[in-house]
């Protein structure tokens, strides 16, 4: 099925694995701006901005993703360690690299 050119099939597994390569960098708290995670993680700034938002969602663990702004349209994100008490029951899981 493809809707607003996204085909599950096809981007499914390449975004998941994305979400799961900028979930394990962000996991341990320290804040990064978009510019980081995305460097760091081979990834989009614009599907670093989504996963980070998708982690607030109860689908993929309802973790309290942070934000502040520093200058000039700078953010600084960041997810509170603990703020999910079972990593391991995510749907979608986020595997460990």
């Amino acid at each position: 099925m493809v809707t607003n050119g996204y085909n599950y099939h096809r981007d499914e597994p390449r975004l998941t694995k994305q979400r799961d390569r900028i979930f394990n960098l962000m996991k341990d708290g320290m804040k990064r701006s978009l510019s980081e995670i995305s460097l760091i993680t081979n990834s989009p700034e614009a599907s670093a901005s989504a996963a980070l938002r998708d982690f607030r969602k109860k689908k993929f663990g309802s973790y309290s993703v942070e934000k502040e702004y520093v200058r000039n349209g700078l953010w600084l994100y960041w997810i509170l360690p603990g703020s999910q008490a079972k990593e391991e029951s995510m749907q979608g899981s986020l595997l460990e690299d």
